[in-house]
């Protein structure tokens, strides 16, 4: 099976940093081990016309009380850690572990070994607090698809469900997907303020080669659009 590059997503600044850096994802394997790997369960591209432009997206449309695409927005839940995602358009239904950047300031992703999980960076907003939460995982791993290998094929008006370590549940409506090459990843978009609590997917996307795996990522751009105790409908 194909296995994912380990030339993943460049990962946001701990929220004390005032700038946006280029800090890439740990490597999960070198080059060597991509060669004997096969393309058999290729992973969906985002389809024409499901982007926006940065300024919809950074703070340039919206206020405190409104979404990205004009609809209310729900006050600002507090800080809580997430543990749990839903992605019922995809059937994704997973736990969240916590990335941490290590000594290199490397985000670390989640291990190979457990391709069902997804991964919140910790040092970041938490889904539905004010900001923008940022949440990865991989595409696939040795084992086959892995947790976001059907991110591509996420709709505008998708929801996306994240249950917190505090009872509540922040719904969030998907406002855009896009695929960013690697080498042009425009990190104050993904990860830029807009004065809203937001939520960014991240995953490996893109063409695949066996020298240098996936040369772009794909990213769902959402908005809070309400939320809930757990467990309510």
């Amino acid at each position: 099976m194909r296995r994912d590059s380990g030339s993943t997503p460049p990962a946001p600044p701990p929220r004390a940093t005032p700038s946006f850096g280029w800090l890439v994802w740990a490597a999960l394997a070198g080059a060597l081990l991509l060669a004997d790997a096969t393309r058999d369960d290729e992973p969906p591209r985002p389809a024409a016309g499901t982007g926006q432009p940065a300024a919809r997206i950074a703070g340039g449309a919206g206020t405190a009380g409104e979404g990205a695409s004009g609809r209310p927005a729900p006050e600002p839940l507090s800080a809580s850690p997430p543990v749990r995602i839903r992605i019922p358009a995809i059937d994704v239904d997973a736990l969240l572990m916590h990335l941490e950047l290590d000594a290199k300031g490397v985000l670390q992703p989640p291990p190979a070994t457990a391709p069902a999980f997804a991964g919140w960076y910790a040092d970041g907003t938490p889904p539905g607090a004010l900001g923008t939460a940022v949440v990865a995982g991989h595409v696939d791993t040795p084992a086959g698809p892995a947790v976001f290998h059907q991110l591509g094929a996420v709709k505008p008006g998708a929801r996306i469900e994240v249950d917190r370590r505090d009872g509540r549940t922040a719904v969030f409506t998907v406002d855009a997907v896009e695929e960013h090459e690697k080498g042009r990843f425009p990190d104050d978009k993904v990860y830029g303020d807009s004065g809203r609590p937001e939520l960014r997917l991240i995953t490996c996307g893109g063409a695949w080669s066996q020298g240098t795996g996936y040369q772009a990522n794909t990213v769902v751009y959402a908005t809070l659009t309400a939320t809930r105790r757990m467990g309510e409908t």
